[in-house]
């Protein structure tokens, strides 16, 4: 019985491997494959490009500029991730359900919060923050409710399914004991979940100073804005100066989330260590970037509600709903056949992009892994191994650093706007992040049937074929479609640089005040993320 099991479940990865190959291949067919694909001048641009890395400005005019850009990009992220820690517990407490008792009340609840967070999550960032500033101006708090809403959705999404995935026999016990719900939370539930919550917050605030970047596509500062300004001027220099800053503050807070997540998994002295350190770090970054918004920038929450600016509000949000307009854009059938054809180009960019990153990733994720580099995967060990490891694993640092708008900023002076350009950014983005989680997998696996397959004589091949991948694969497709839901999301951002898809329609009725344009694209693009979402947690399940 248990062979037949696993015949069944090889054969079905098999089909899904080849379904999704066979859709990755026959994405390419949407692109426009001519001799205007490359601008006539892209080969020089490669250059100057590539020769700018070697050689950024380090003027001291520069490096303090880009020191200000920083410390902006960092205020915004810290301040809209204060407030989706805030959105995220209460709302994600609700939609687990855990704090009601009734069956029937504990269902609505749960089903309205739930939609709550998956529709506030899967409007990108800088979708919101569009919106914020036509309503509201380009004031700070623009990035930060920009920012706060779908990450909030995100952990919001995260704290209800570990609550709900907490042990019920603890919690019973309390309850025997005579604790109220509230006890049970504050005794039961949170011990259980706080871990995870403090490692993926850490890891979705490193997230948002990526998203803080790109807050300057609608003139909000930061190191995203400088770029836009150098790249304008073609002063390539400047914009390498102001990405290794950025990939210098990615990379402090990735190495502060993996020093906490050690501290918190050693010894009872450590743990405490590392708590104090985090809390005093986090408190102290909370304290300053909020005085630096509210007293350096003067920056008044009250501001935002003054009659003039309700007034562009109201006109705004009259505008989605095509008051004055007869009939609005979203009842026009030839409008929605357009928007069709667009969704459909998001679609198959979202499936350009993950099948790049995915090769990639499979070629690479081999010798980025750290016991292939020590050896102890395939008992043999030779020096270029962690030469191979340092750079591969500095290509995913660099690669995952930079946002998807400023990959796609830089190709576009390279080949003609389309949907290659967009979906070449998303893979190169993403490529590193995948690459990232696949290496941790093979290094946390069991590494016993593989040295098995080493003492019996197989080749590094063999040994990879049928001791490494049968074990991993798994989780590599897990990683890649949640990855693709990420994708699907962010491609209306690289559609604003003329990408394709709906995000180059979005910025183009944003740019011509067509506001009932704008309520038919968001359609089109919630209805996209929601199936991807449905297809990709079925193709899940299936690989497992």
């Amino acid at each position: 019985m248990n062979e037949l099991l696993t015949t069944s479940d090889h054969r079905r990865r098999l089909f899904l491997n080849l379904l999704l190959i066979l859709a990755f291949l026959l994405s390419f067919t949407a692109i426009n494959w001519n001799d205007d694909l490359i601008h006539p001048g892209g080969g020089i641009m490669i250059l100057q490009i590539l020769k700018s890395i070697l050689q950024p400005n380090l003027s001291l005019e520069m490096i303090n500029l880009a020191l200000k850009a920083t410390w902006i990009t960092l205020v915004y992220a810290v301040a809209g991730m204060t407030l989706a820690i805030l959105y995220g517990f209460m709302a994600g407490t609700l939609a687990s359900g855990i704090l009601v008792k009734s069956p029937t009340l504990k269902k609505l609840t749960v089903t309205f919060f739930r939609g709550v967070l998956s529709f506030t999550r899967a409007i990108h960032e800088l979708v919101w923050a569009w919106l914020f500033v036509a309503s509201f101006g380009l004031s700070p708090y623009a990035a930060i409710f920009a920012l706060a809403i779908p990450y909030g959705g995100i952990l919001g999404r995260i704290m209800a399914d570990a609550l709900n995935d907490v042990p019920n026999e603890p919690i019973q016990a309390l309850k025997a004991a005579g604790a109220s719900n509230w006890q049970c939370f504050i005794y039961g539930y949170m011990p259980y979940v706080w871990a995870t919550m403090i490692s993926y917050t850490l890891y979705r605030f490193e997230c948002s100073i990526r998203s803080s970047t790109i807050m300057s596509f609608v003139g909000l500062g930061g190191l995203g804005y400088q770029i836009q300004l150098s790249l304008a001027d073609l002063a390539f220099d400047e914009v390498w100066t102001f990405l290794f800053f950025l990939i210098v503050l990615v990379v402090l807070v990735d190495l502060w989330s993996s020093l906490l997540r050690r501290g918190m998994n050693s010894t009872v002295h450590n743990r405490l260590t590392a708590k104090r350190v985090s809390v005093f770090a986090i408190g102290l970054l909370i304290i300053t970037s909020w005085y630096h918004i509210i007293v350096t920038q003067q920056a008044n929450l009250l501001q935002l509600f003054t009659a003039e600016n309700l007034q562009y509000a109201k006109r705004f949000f009259t505008g989605l709903l095509g008051v004055d307009e007869n009939p609005p854009a979203y009842l026009v059938w030839s409008n929605w056949k357009t928007a069709i054809g667009l969704t459909w180009e998001t679609l198959v960019m979202s499936v350009i992009a993950i099948g790049i990153a995915s090769v990639v990733s499979f070629l690479t994720v081999i010798p980025a892994s750290r016991n292939f580099a020590n050896g102890s995967l395939t008992l043999t060990k030779k020096g270029w191994q962690w030469i191979a490891f340092g750079i591969i694993r500095i290509s995913y640092i660099f690669s995952r650093a930079v946002p998807e708008l400023i990959w796609a900023m830089l190709i576009v002076f390279i080949l003609q706007p389309g949907l290659l350009p967009g979906a070449l950014a998303l893979a190169l983005h993403n490529f590193g992040i995948l690459g990232k989680l696949c290496a941790e997998v093979i290094e946390e696996m069991d590494e016993k049937p593989v040295r098995n397959l080493a003492t019996s004589g197989a080749s590094k091949a063999q040994m990879l074929i049928y001791g490494v991948f049968p074990t991993v694969m798994p989780k590599f497709l897990s990683y890649i479609f949640y990855r693709w839901e990420v994708i699907m999301r962010t491609t209306i951002v690289v559609g604003f640089i003329g990408a394709g898809g709906l995000g180059q329609e979005f910025k183009l009725s944003m740019s011509f005040f067509h506001y009932s344009e704008i309520t038919l694209l968001l359609l089109c693009y919630l209805v996209l993320v929601f199936v991807a979402d449905f297809f990709s947690e079925w193709f899940r399940k299936a690989a497992k």
